[in-house]
């Protein structure tokens, strides 16, 4: 399995980082949307939906998605910082921070496919709206706040694995410790610290290492979430695209929480100095 899981990562890095930084636009957003409808699909297997609720959901996703995607890219062709279509990482925030939290806490059920698709599109949605505007900024940028997940999950992972006794949420991941939280949100403060160097107003690391934390405490609210749902539908991975990853939600998990919020905060206390 490590050795599937090392040879998938050491195809897909190179793919990954070829399309963040030369595909067109157009393309991106087709890789985008694209990755958006095979995350839908595998929403649908974790929601438990029908195959007429799969479909409708799938279509539906493809139709709003790519309708977004159109929106952002015309309103992106005047200025990259655009907020025409703030509300959706506004709503994207709202989900997370306030709706997500107590369903982690309460661990209840939901059954009713509506609002089960809207929970999908609050993950789907937003994420793909967040990479095609980031990417659109900076790709480095974008690069830049994915590898802060990223470093997160690893020291997360390595922190709790050695010193990990508290368990963070033991009947949703009980591999998931306190001990591993603070590794990680310590891992993203040294990241921010050295990210700062590269910048020349020094009173960047005061904006930019609490937005790399908040991201990272979202991060894990993401990954708590899918492996709920995971756990709700007896499931070990959300599909199978990715030998040795599982699927593409089990991919983004983090991501979904994290980057609408990091382009909402971009969004509203953007400087020139960024």
């Amino acid at each position: 399995m490590l050795k599937t899981r090392i040879l998938t990562a050491i195809i897909i890095l190179p793919l990954f980082l070829s399309a963040l930084f030369f595909l067109q636009d157009i393309f991106w957003a087709i890789v985008l949307l694209s990755l958006t409808v095979i995350g839908a699909r595998e929403w649908s297997r974790l929601a438990g939906f029908s195959v007429r609720n799969t479909i409708i959901f799938m279509l539906l996703t493809t139709f709003i998605g790519g309708e977004l995607l159109f929106q952002m890219s015309e309103s992106l062709k005047t200025n990259v910082y655009s907020s025409d279509l703030i509300w959706v990482y506004i709503v994207s925030a709202a989900f997370w921070i306030i709706s997500v939290p107590p369903y982690l806490n309460q661990l209840y059920t939901i059954k009713n496919p509506l609002l089960l698709m809207l929970a999908g599109w609050m993950l789907l949605l937003p994420t793909c709206l967040a990479l095609y505007q980031l990417r659109a900024i900076s790709p480095a940028l974008l690069l830049g706040l994915m590898a802060t997940i990223w470093i997160s999950d690893t020291a997360a992972y390595f922190t709790g694995r050695s010193l990990g006794k508290r368990k963070l949420a033991s009947q949703i991941s009980p591999n998931k410790t306190w001990e591993g939280v603070f590794g990680a949100l310590i891992a993203v403060f040294i990241y921010g610290l050295a990210w700062d160097f590269w910048f020349i107003e020094e009173s960047l690391a005061a904006k930019l290492i609490p937005l790399l934390l908040l991201m990272a405490i979202l991060g894990i609210i993401g990954d708590l979430y899918e492996s709920l749902m995971k756990r709700q539908a007896g499931f070990k991975d959300s599909g199978n695209i990715l030998p040795g990853h599982g699927g593409i939600l089990d991919r983004i998990d983090a991501l979904t929480a994290s980057l609408p919020f990091a382009i909402l905060a971009l969004l509203i206390f953007y400087s020139p100095a960024l």
